[in-house]
């Protein structure tokens, strides 16, 4: 896996798409770019890059344009919680029967993307568990599904960013890391540790979810959250410690973005963006 590589002495920060729903993709960048950002954490969604679009080549070409004028790399996500289902969060995903080659669909078209934006990873999740399927039955839907994905995603180099997220089948550190087991270690699938994630639902200490998660970690989501509240809480307004964190992600060695997800700043998007960037280099300085 080749993370975004780091300026050299600090973290690379960037901020998610999701949270300029209100903004055009175009204005989002510019935003991004003029306030000091390094790297965007871009969401295929209706708004912003439709993955579906009739004329997405085009789009793409345009993108990758104005992200090389603007000197931001880029992270592919597939996060969008309606994008495949305009009723139901996250459907279908890879463990639904029947619906589960359209999830497959969906991320082969993330990792062909991401190939002709020169970004280094796409970044997917689980989704929740199908009603009424045996645990060990999920295991098995969802491995097969990667392996699938991881197929399609070799024939590009491209390395996979899985991340475990509160109320999904794979919800914490040491059960991506289960996955990762079961799929036989493989070196493209990587892990994308969430801050506030990791904080709401993880039993291992914050730091030590870092530390797990370190040697396979090739992108970072950070936020402030409570324990136990799966709220997405600017910098600074939940309790979570973050100078510590800052400093065991540089220890580390990790060199990849480190993003904003504030999916609820779209009302006031550019200044969150801004008091996110100070804070983070305040926290990282202290």
């Amino acid at each position: 896996m080749s993370p975004i590589p780091g300026p050299a002495g600090r973290l690379r920060y960037g901020f998610g798409t999701n949270g300029f729903a209100n903004h055009r993709l175009d204005d989002v960048l510019t935003v991004l770019a003029d306030l000091g950002y390094d790297s965007v954490g871009l969401t295929l969604d209706h708004a912003h890059l439709d993955p579906f679009a009739a004329d997405l080549p085009r789009q793409v070409a345009h993108l990758a344009r104005r992200l090389d004028r603007l000197g931001l790399a880029v992270l592919v996500e597939t996060g969008a919680p309606y994008l495949l289902d305009p009723w139901h969060k996250h459907l279908p995903n890879l463990m639904s029967v029947p619906g589960a080659e359209r999830r497959v669909d969906l991320l082969a078209r993330a990792v062909r993307i991401a190939a002709d934006l020169g970004a280094p990873a796409v970044h997917l999740c689980s989704g929740p568990a199908p009603e009424g399927v045996p645990e060990e039955e999920g295991w098995k839907r969802l491995t097969a599904g990667c392996e699938e994905v991881l197929d399609i995603a070799r024939e590009h180099g491209m390395a996979l960013a899985f991340e475990p997220e509160p109320h999904m089948f794979v919800d914490t550190v040491p059960r991506v890391l289960d996955l990762r087991h079961r799929l036989g270690d493989p070196d493209l699938f990587g892990i994308t540790l969430d801050i506030g994630h990791a904080h709401c639902v993880d039993d291992l200490p914050l730091l030590d979810c870092i530390a797990l998660a370190a040697p396979h970690l090739v992108n970072v989501q950070i936020e402030d959250m409570r324990r136990g509240v799966h709220e997405h809480l600017e910098l600074g307004t939940g309790e979570i410690d973050f100078p510590p964190v800052l400093a065991a992600l540089k220890a580390s060695g990790y060199r990849g973005p480190v993003s904003v997800e504030i999916q609820g700043a779209s009302l006031n998007a550019p200044e969150v963006a801004h008091r996110s960037l100070e804070f983070l280099k305040a926290a990282e300085s202290f």
